[in-house]
């Protein structure tokens, strides 16, 4: 994680890639099937072109679609009981690095609203890629299928070429997202805390971000990516108190190496933090975030349309994605339905009860948080316990 507090990276960082980078078995079998179909695909696309049709090579790869469905399964997303959700009717705002409408698994999106802090651009446009992968996995609907692809998005572009985004343009986009009538935010990015941060704050993203919380807004955010050199906790903004901070995991159920740990005893030097209690504890939980099967943006350096990329970036979709199906299911948990920050906090710690631990794990890991999603146990938890016992007690200050 970037040790500052006025530029923000993808959480991604270099472990973005798409399948031709990949350098072990499974990855090198990709690489050769995606260099014969290219290779077929062009000598057809020379008479397409003369008739002024474009050609698109229609699926990803075997391996991606299997890893897909691995997840899926795993975080409880192709459960029957959620055959009937697709997050309609809940507003999503993705903040990153725009997107690439020209994308064949985007073609059908009709975003409900679109905003470029650093540019200023008007039409929706993704000149890194990282914006259109994160999107895909929530809205993807084609080759590769997102896990809300019903919700209404919003994109917020606040993120350069370079996959770095100040502090301001960041906090701009996320009141933005808030003006728009956002539900979720979905921040995939992160970078160093401000001094005194969980104390007090003068750092104008988390200002913002306090701010969306205040009003009922869910804000998902990344743990970070400097697992396998940590600088003792989750980066900014998921280190705040009712933000949802998110690490990654393996398909099958590990922590992945990068994903950040949570420093949750508190601390003096070099930045103090105060100790932090359930459900608050950092990361919150884990996701899927090795090698996630994604979209890929055109004209950044892609040789396709479909790759992978590791990171708390891409755990931090999934969770945002699976979020909109909860409050699809319970439109009380929606902002315009509730006071303050009680639905944020009843479905925190509802996520305290219902992810999966680890063999051995029976309270909060400052790795894995307190378990991976398991979005099919949450919408079932809250259906049968109901939201509303649950935002009582916060009523009364008991919980």
């Amino acid at each position: 994680m970037k040790d500052s507090t006025n530029e923000f990276q993808d959480a991604e960082g270099s472990d973005f890639e798409d399948v031709s980078k990949k350098d072990d078995a499974a990855g090198t079998i990709v690489a050769i099937s995606l260099s014969l179909l290219v290779v077929v695909a062009s000598s057809i696309a020379l008479l397409y072109l003369w008739k002024g049709q474009d050609l698109v090579i229609e699926r990803p790869s075997s391996a991606l679609s299997s890893w897909e469905t691995e997840y899926r399964n795993l975080v409880g997303a192709n459960d029957h009981s959620l055959s009937g959700l697709d997050g309609k009717g809940v507003v999503l705002c993705v903040v990153d690095s725009g997107i690439d409408l020209s994308h064949p698994d985007l073609r059908s999106l009709e975003l409900k609203g679109w905003r470029d802090s650093v540019n200023g651009i008007d039409d929706p446009y993704d000149d890194e890629g990282h914006g259109t992968a994160m999107s895909g996995i929530i809205v993807a609907d084609g080759g590769l299928k997102g896990i809300s692809t019903g919700v209404d998005l919003l994109v917020a572009k606040a993120i350069d070429n370079e996959g770095q985004g100040s502090a301001s343009a960041v906090a701009d986009s996320v009141d933005w997202c808030v003006q728009q009538g956002a539900d979720i935010i979905s921040l995939s990015l992160g970078g160093g805390q401000s001094f005194g941060s969980g104390l007090f704050t003068t750092d104008q993203l988390e200002q913002s971000v306090d701010e969306a919380l205040d009003r009922g807004v869910f804000v998902i955010a990344s743990a970070g990516n400097d697992g396998e050199d940590d600088d003792g906790d989750v980066g900014s903004p998921g280190s705040i108190e009712d933000v949802i901070c998110v690490g990654g995991i393996t398909r099958a159920g590990g922590i992945w190496s990068g994903s950040s740990e949570g420093d949750n005893d508190g601390r003096l030097w070099p930045n103090p933090i105060l100790p932090r209690n359930d459900p608050d504890k950092k990361p919150e939980i884990v996701a899927p975030g090795h090698e996630v099967p994604v979209l890929m943006a055109s004209e950044v350096g892609n040789s396709g349309w479909w790759g992978w990329s590791s990171g708390t970036s891409a755990a931090t979709a999934w969770v945002s994605g699976s979020l909109a199906l909860l409050l699809q299911e319970d439109p009380d948990l929606q902002r315009e339905n509730s006071s303050g920050r009680q639905s944020i906090e009843s479905v925190k710690e509802a996520i305290t009860q219902t992810s999966q631990m680890r063999e051995g794990q029976d309270s909060h890991d400052d790795h894995y948080g307190y378990g991976h999603l398991r979005i099919d146990r949450l919408i079932s938890h809250l259906d049968s316990d109901g939201a509303l016992m649950i935002l009582q007690k916060g009523h009364n200050g008991t919980a």
